[in-house]
């Protein structure tokens, strides 16, 4: 089963490469005063400010796909164009009616953590745990979780299999009903574990906030604590097993799979130590999709939400250093300054989504002057069979938070006014 995304982009008119800024906001500004009732466009938090400032909504990207289909619905739009990368245009296509067209302005954005897993190896790792605890004789109920940012055929094979999608906001409560079960109840000696695909990061810091014992700090030979609950399992090694040993993966409650976001895997702990050498009295804030000794050096680690909402709450004079994409940090920073608060990147190093900075103002206007002259571009479809599991997986997730209020970080509400709001007009 695999998602119909096609990940390479053919190179546009040179009319486009050649215009100036200017001259493109004005074009994009026309087309969508001309599309008006037709046509949504998304800009996910990590877009680059020239494309944001184009968007009718922005956010994290299951937030913006639920936007995506409640405008869809409201207005009669026939057309949702996603800033963002492939993912998340895949998620609107799921989460949109068949008569509904989702359009990547460039096909080259992809995400290099969704690429880290494929349906093949999922099912590969799948057949090989399930087999290993039946020749063990081990009862156990194996529940894969998926991170939002995966493919849809990944969401597919969670649904299919009694799993769900999480969100970074929502892994905790996710965590807690798979350890539970499930949508049935634990049998009799049965025992409960979590495939997590793709990020290890965001499994590992979830499951050692929810007590768990994690696989760090390795030793000196490069293992993990002998009674560590979490293990690593690595795809693309020629070893059987994920590179684990039978016993690591019977102890292990969670199984994580190797995979990690480029953008916060630059963040190191020594980051974390250098910001408070010059802000002695800084908050720092990680994602965590940081590494495991960046989120447990931070004061705080939160989603991209709950980085929002700690900014919008602040003191004004607080200091704070955020572990997150660069684009969101300026635009937080920015924001932050009128209300003097002092927001800084964690490391000054460029924290860039490489991926996400491939849809520009260029790919933005050539998507909307094609659909003007009635031709649709850049389409990005999700077979029927694999939709319909994906959204059996997130409406799992769905219910499983349905009774979930607002998330706060430190207790800090958000409050009205905000950043956030300011953007989803």
């Amino acid at each position: 089963m695999a998602s119909a995304t096609l990940l390479w982009q053919p190179a546009i008119p040179d009319a486009y490469t050649r215009a100036s800024g200017e001259e493109l906001a004005e074009r994009i500004a026309a087309r969508r005063a001309e599309l008006a009732g037709e046509v949504v466009i998304l800009g996910h938090h990590y877009q680059r400010d020239d494309v944001i400032a184009h968007a009718d909504f922005t956010g994290d990207s299951f937030k913006l796909s639920q936007l995506a289909a409640e405008r869809v619905q409201e207005v009669g739009a026939r057309t949702v164009v996603f800033c963002g990368v492939h993912f998340m245009a895949e998620t609107a296509d799921v989460l949109t009616g068949d008569g509904v067209a989702v359009l990547l302005p460039d096909m080259g954005a992809g995400c290099s953590m969704a690429d880290m897993a494929d349906y093949d190896q999922t099912v590969d790792a799948w057949e090989q745990l399930t087999e290993l605890y039946r020749r063990r004789g081990r009862k156990v109920r194996l529940l894969p979780i998926c991170y939002m940012n995966s493919s849809a055929a990944i969401k597919a094979f969670c649904g299919e299999h009694g799993g769900a999608v999480c969100t970074s906001s929502n892994c905790d409560k996710v965590f807690a009903w798979a350890l539970a079960g499930g949508d049935e109840p634990l049998e009799e000696g049965e025992e409960a574990k979590i495939l997590f695909v793709p990020d290890q990061h965001l499994g590992r810091n979830t499951a050692a906030d929810a007590g768990f014992r994690p696989d760090r700090p390795l030793d000196a030979a490069g293992e993990p604590p002998a009674d560590a609950q979490m293990c690593v399992w690595d795809p693309r090694t020629r070893e059987e097993l994920g590179g684990n040993t039978e016993q690591r993966l019977l102890d292990s409650t969670f199984l994580l799979w190797k995979g990690h976001c480029s953008v916060h895997k630059l963040f190191r702990p020594e980051h974390v130590a250098e910001v408070r050498a010059q802000w002695p009295d800084v908050t720092v804030i990680a994602h965590p999709e940081c590494a495991y000794e960046v989120c447990r050096a931070a004061d705080l680690s939160g989603s991209t939400e709950r980085i929002i909402q700690a900014i919008e709450g602040a003191e004004p004079g607080s200091r704070w250093a955020i572990a997150t994409e660069t684009h969101l940090v300026n635009r937080l920073a920015a924001y932050g300054a009128k209300r003097g608060v002092h927001v800084r990147m964690l490391s000054s190093c460029q924290c860039l989504c490489t991926t996400m900075v491939r849809i520009d103002p260029p790919h933005l206007c050539w998507v909307l002057d094609e659909l003007a002259a009635g031709r649709v571009v850049n389409r990005v479809g999700v077979h029927p069979e694999a939709k319909k599991w994906a959204l059996r997986s997130l409406d799992r997730m769905l219910q499983i938070t349905a009774s979930e209020g607002q998330a706060k970080v430190s207790g800090q509400a958000k409050v009205s006014g905000t950043f956030s709001e300011a953007k989803c007009t």
